[in-house]
């Protein structure tokens, strides 16, 4: 009996000196159900059996999730107009099955009962887990990009020179996250990072504020896309020309003049833009103005107007031309001739056309165009100075 009694005190003394993996079987217990109880105490008799069978367990759970779930989901979406469902599903199956089988192998090594280093272990599984979540991540992040921007229409959730920026921005947040993980798995407080980094930051902020005001507004520009390269804009400012390129501190504009104009993004992200190449499609609208003598005929004049305007060769053709009188003016009646043209880039040179062809129309026809006269009266002739 007393040979018994110190057998079994040596055994209390042997597990008490696994340390923390001995203390983790009744916390794992713990959270399973009563029916599942008395066959993880059996187990934890013959710990290596136990760690191979809960290793076995996993990889067989692992197998099903790839190779049934994902397959189940691939038959619901496999009708879907769109390809993405299938690249993303193609790209997780290896990490899926990874993620759960390391996750088993994390399981079983408390259970295994190693007489050293099974605490390390644990934090090297753990950490191959968030390394292949974030690879996940960054695969996910790319096709949800390249699908947003490959919409085919004329406003994009997300423009395609936006993608390298937000794909840098998304990945560096992925990042981030993971590094956090990674520090907290292995019990490195990161606190002390983060205030560090929040100094520095303050720092960085108050000594480039203009900089980074540009490479916000940079960001929000290139994000909300009021312009593209190849639109031409107005700015509130006078400024008229052509988008030639969109960086992160500012953008250029090429005039008409063929002068090339830096505005910083901050100028940008707060200036009342006029877009002439928005809209559903590039086609813009060119008024040319006309006036006529009063006691003209006015159905004489619409026909002469919309006859300037079809005939011209790059006019639309749809929408047509039309002409509306505008009003009454203290010497004319006013008219405007409204056409379509392709593109914004056209609108000097065709409304030059349109102007002499309006003009010597009306000449053709012998329709006036008034312009102000003033008449002198003189009272009476000054003195001839002697």
């Amino acid at each position: 009996m007393n040979e018994v009694t110190s057998t079994q005190t040596g055994t209390g003394n042997e597990a008490e000196s696994i340390g923390p993996v001995g203390d983790s079987l009744p916390t794992l217990a713990g959270f399973m159900p009563e029916r599942i109880q008395p066959y993880w105490e059996v187990l934890t008799q013959y710990p290596l059996v136990g760690a191979v069978l809960i290793i076995s367990l996993f990889y067989i759970l692992a197998y099903v999730i790839r190779s049934f779930l994902v397959r189940a989901i691939g038959q619901l979406v496999k009708n879907t107009q769109t390809n993405l469902d299938d690249r993303v599903l193609s790209g997780i199956k290896k990490p899926l099955f990874n993620v759960v089988f390391l996750f088993g192998i994390a399981l079983a090594v408390p259970v295994a009962k190693l007489p050293m280093a099974s605490g390390w272990i644990v934090k090297i599984v753990f950490s191959l887990i968030v390394v292949i979540l974030i690879r996940a991540a960054f695969f996910l992040s790319s096709e949800l990009l390249e699908a947003l921007a490959n919409n085919h229409h004329r406003f994009n959730a997300i423009e395609e020179r936006t993608i390298p920026l937000l794909d840098i921005v998304t990945k560096l947040v992925i990042l981030l996250v993971g590094s956090y993980s990674l520090l907290v798995i292995w019990g490195i407080n990161p606190v002390g990072w983060l205030a560090s980094a929040g100094i520095v930051g303050l720092a960085v902020g108050f000594a480039a504020q203009d900089t980074l005001a540009n490479l916000f507004a940079g960001f929000f520009v290139l994000i909300d896309s009021p312009y593209k390269i190849g639109d031409y804009v107005n700015l509130d400012s006078g400024e008229r020309g052509m988008v030639t390129q969109i960086g992160m501190r500012s953008t250029r504009l090429l005039t008409r003049d063929d002068v090339e104009i830096t505005v910083p993004n901050s100028v940008m992200g707060n200036a009342k833009i006029i877009n002439e190449s928005g809209g559903p499609y590039e086609k813009m609208r060119v008024r040319i103005a006309v006036g006529v003598a009063y006691g003209t005929d006015v159905h004489e004049v619409e026909n002469v107007l919309h006859r300037v305007g079809s005939s011209h060769i790059e006019v639309c053709k749809y929408p047509e031309p039309q002409v509306r009188m505008r009003g009454f003016g203290e010497s004319s009646l006013d008219f405007e001739l409204l056409v379509w043209i392709e593109a914004p880039e056209y609108k000097g040179r065709i409304a030059h056309d349109l102007y002499i062809a309006v003009y010597d129309s009306l000449n053709q026809a012998n329709i006036e165009i008034p312009f102000p006269k003033r008449d002198l009266y003189i009272k009476e002739m000054p003195a001839r100075i002697q």
